[in-house]
């Protein structure tokens, strides 16, 4: 029962930020949402990108992985 619990936090979470990102994203500038902190450092917008890239590769990988035959090898 409590990683059900923990399921549904992690859900609600993310439920969260899928509604506050874009809410606090239109509230910045093109600035603000382009610039680097420093030079090596990441923009909010590369940032975001990076996330989005890193979602949908995962979310491949697990619908992937429930047609593979078991146990399934993690390629790198």
């Amino acid at each position: 029962m409590g990683e059900n619990i923990q399921i549904q936090n992690v859900m609600d979470q993310l439920n969260k930020w899928l509604i506050k990102l874009p809410q606090e994203i239109r509230l910045m500038s093109e600035t603000e949402v382009t610039e680097r902190p420093q030079p090596h450092k990441w923009s909010r917008k590369e940032i975001l990108g990076h996330l989005c890239d890193s979602a949908i590769n995962n979310l491949e990988r697990f619908i992937k992985i429930q047609y593979e035959e078991q146990p399934y090898v993690l390629n790198g």
